[in-house]
């Protein structure tokens, strides 16, 4: 446990100071890094690794993924690009049939979309939201991991009731309601400072923070972090290893501490397009996050 704290105060402070820059380019290239690492550690797991070919030609396109989505004429072409890639993927496969296999194909294409277009949703978030985009990050961040953090803990001193013991032992029905509890408590939190403190910071014109609605969207991105932790987990029983990697002591690999926010981002993503968790009219430029 004493790990897990160290590495998460060594690493909290990084995202904050991404988050508090507020730049566009810096969160793709966040994006483009997360996706590289979250698809080799599961090649890795999955000794895919073996295939130098199709492991470079998707360690070519997965970080790229998250610059092509953020700039428009790219953007309204990604089913083509996409499905480019898909199309390479099925040549490796017909003049390489001896030695490739269609599972391997399909769980590359799969990750290597998948993954990027999760995390895009961070700078696609910056890209709509400019100054209150970090509002936007901090709070899906902020509300999935404290649910994962308090479900940690909460099932650690509590737990007695298991929630899914063939998958993971450790995790509690007790545990499970904690981290909800802790992440509505959270999005309130975070909600009424941004509205407090957030006009000053920001030097902009005073605003409201739709609380019930972002408590609402804060609840559901703790059980989606929930779902997404369960399915890594999955992954990592039927690849046989306890990590996906070890760059964060204590935390595991990028997977083991992203697989929380990879429904949640897009998720939140999603439901702040369709309504604004602000009541005031956000004028969306690039201009604004630094592009």
């Amino acid at each position: 446990m004493i790990r897990r704290i160290v590495s998460a105060a060594i690493a909290i402070p990084i995202a904050v100071a991404i988050l508090l820059y507020n730049n566009l380019l810096l969160y793709c290239v966040a994006a483009a890094m997360l996706s590289a690492m979250a698809v080799y550690e599961l090649l890795f797991a999955a000794e895919y690794l073996k295939n130098k070919v199709i492991t470079a030609i998707s360690l070519i396109f997965v970080p790229t993924l998250p610059f092509l989505l953020c700039v428009d004429i790219f953007r309204e072409h990604m089913v083509i690009i996409c499905g480019g890639f898909i199309l390479l993927l099925m040549g490796i496969l017909l003049f390489m049939h001896e030695k490739v296999r269609f599972e391997q194909i399909s769980v590359v294409a799969f990750i290597s979309i998948a993954i990027p277009l999760s995390f895009t949703s961070i700078p696609l978030i910056a890209m709509r939201y400019g100054k209150h985009a970090i509002f936007c990050l901090f709070f899906v961040l902020l509300v999935t991991w404290m649910g994962d953090a308090g479900a940690y803990f909460i099932g650690t001193f509590f737990g007695k009731h298991k929630m899914v013991p063939k998958i993971s032992p450790k995790k509690s029905w007790e545990g499970f309601f904690g981290g909800i509890l802790i992440s509505g408590l959270s999005a309130w939190l975070v909600g009424k400072a941004y509205e407090t403190y957030g006009p000053q910071l920001l030097g902009v014109e005073p605003f409201e923070v739709n609380i019930p609605y972002i408590i609402i969207v804060g609840l559901i991105c703790s059980v989606l972090g929930v779902l997404g932790d369960l399915c890594a987990s999955i992954v990592k029983r039927q690849c046989m290893v306890k990590d996906f990697g070890n760059i964060m002591p204590g935390h595991g690999g990028v997977l083991d501490r992203f697989d929380s926010i990879l429904l949640a981002v897009p998720f939140v993503y999603s439901m702040f397009s369709y309504i604004s968790p602000l009541d005031v009219q956000i004028i969306l430029t690039r201009l604004e996050v630094g592009i």
